[in-house]
């Protein structure tokens, strides 16, 4: 009752009027909604200043090279989640103030330039500007965050996030030269661990099992094709009219991909057990029990609340809080684990008050760490499968799984209220953001409104 009472108490500051200078607590408006490390948000005043989104989308997630992307370019992938934003809210796409893309792999002017003309397939005239944002595996959320962070500070009233990645054009690894003084620096020289080795360690320092690895990605395949089955990615996955090229004949073939094509429906721990580890000769890090190296994009609009409704825009969901923060390199994976409560803290939440947990699974060593250490309940986290069976398009995950969270929120209606999304980040990073469903308005909000209204 109390930890409730108190919740309460940080929400009803938040829609406090920022001129009242008679609070009992001033400070809970400002500051305990702070967004990481680029303050992205905070709530303001004025319920109609809530930053929601009104619609998120993405296409299928495909394997790598052997996928239906693997002869898409990046541009085409982006553009077709562009152009379904603006044709499926009718949205005038003049009203868009900026298109922020998290995208990793590709040099940033070669991607700058690729998103840039990706805006103009999807029929965004050029008054509209648009930048790319890297960091990293969250690069896709923390789009979001930024695009929330310009509409409060009040840069402009709608904005585009979105995520890209083609991990069948652009590749993983390092082709740069290295300096020298990283080898002084013990953490500077972890940034440079293979990402599957950063698995191995935590594994080894926190004791987590092949068996449990295995396991998690059991029930990943498992959820991710109950959900493709039942049609649950149905709202959330644009069809992208694409070819595929036979790489015998040269033959092309136009197809449409509407399906995430890595699930692997009779995946069985059986299966799993006889697969070699893939990083280091003793490890438990294995092809099975990774994330899946794959091609997709998604997009994510969002507004001030008072213009969604002026527009007669659904409200999928309102954007809380968030937090970037910093861990050790070699255990990279750990970063939910931190990030998720600084987001909740940010939010004047805790764990048990969230319904619904997208945790990327970019290994299952550090999944199935972060929920142990958060003690999650394994029924409210990633219900629909995650990256083990989906895949991981590093830049595009943050906007997939805002699409998915959110469409689940809005199919479980009063039974979800909040939901948060979570990732590790190479070279030491964790990011978190909490979201609340669009239709879910505090009784204090409502007494708040009406109050305003009669007055």
């Amino acid at each position: 009752m109390e930890r409730a009472l108190n919740r309460q108490k940080v929400l009803l500051g938040h829609l406090l009027p920022s001129s009242s200078s008679s609070s009992p607590d001033s400070s809970l408006s400002a500051s305990l909604c702070v967004a990481g490390d680029s303050s992205a948000y905070h709530r303001q005043a004025a319920f109609g200043d809530d930053i929601v989104i009104v619609a998120a989308y993405r296409t299928a997630i495909c394997k790598a090279k052997r996928g239906g992307f693997k002869d898409t370019l990046p541009d085409d992938l982006l553009g077709a989640v562009l152009k379904a934003v603006i044709d499926k809210t009718n949205l005038d796409p003049r009203e868009v103030g900026d298109i922020v893309v998290g995208t990793v792999l590709a040099p940033g002017s070669h991607r700058a330039i690729e998103c840039r003309m990706a805006a103009f397939y999807a029929g965004f005239p050029d008054t509209v500007p648009l930048r790319t944002v890297n960091r990293q595996c969250s690069s896709g959320l923390q789009a979001v965050a930024d695009v929330a962070s310009a509409i409060n500070t009040g840069f402009y009233d709608i904005g585009i996030a979105a995520g890209l990645e083609s991990m069948t054009v652009d590749q993983m690894g390092i082709n740069w030269k290295i300096n020298p003084k990283v080898e002084m620096f013990q953490q500077a020289r972890e940034c440079l661990l293979p990402m599957g080795i950063t698995s191995e360690n935590v594994a080894m320092r926190y004791g987590v099992t092949r068996e449990e690895q295995d396991q998690a990605a059991v029930i990943s395949h498992k959820r991710a094709a109950a959900a493709n089955a039942s049609g649950r990615f149905k709202d959330e996955i644009i069809p992208v009219n694409t070819k595929i090229v036979d790489p015998k004949t040269g033959e092309e073939k136009s197809v449409t991909i509407s399906v995430d094509d890595g699930i692997r429906p009779g995946t069985t721990m059986e299966a799993l057990s006889k697969l070699k580890p893939s990083f280091k000769k003793d490890g438990t890090t294995t092809a099975g029990n990774a994330s899946q190296v794959s091609d997709g994009a998604g997009a994510v609009l969002l507004m001030k609340r008072s213009v969604a409704v002026k527009k007669g825009l659904p409200i999928l969901g309102v954007f809380r809080s968030f937090a970037a923060v910093g861990v050790d390199p070699a255990v990279m994976g750990v970063g939910p684990a931190v990030a998720i409560p600084a987001a909740l803290k940010s939010a004047g939440l805790q764990v048990d008050d969230i319904d619904l947990f997208e945790i990327n699974e970019a290994f299952a060593s550090q999944y199935v760490y972060c929920c142990k250490k958060l003690e999650l309940d394994p029924e409210k986290v990633n219900v629909n499968g995650g990256a083990l069976a989906l895949g991981h398009p590093l830049g595009a995950t943050g906007a997939r799984c805002v699409a998915t969270l959110l469409n689940e929120m809005k199919r479980r209606g009063k039974d979800s209220r909040y939901g948060v999304i979570s990732m590790c980040i190479g070279s030491g990073m964790g990011a978190a953001a909490v979201f609340e469903r669009g239709d879910c308005v505090d009784e204090l909000s409502n007494a708040r409104i009406a109050g305003t209204s009669s007055s």
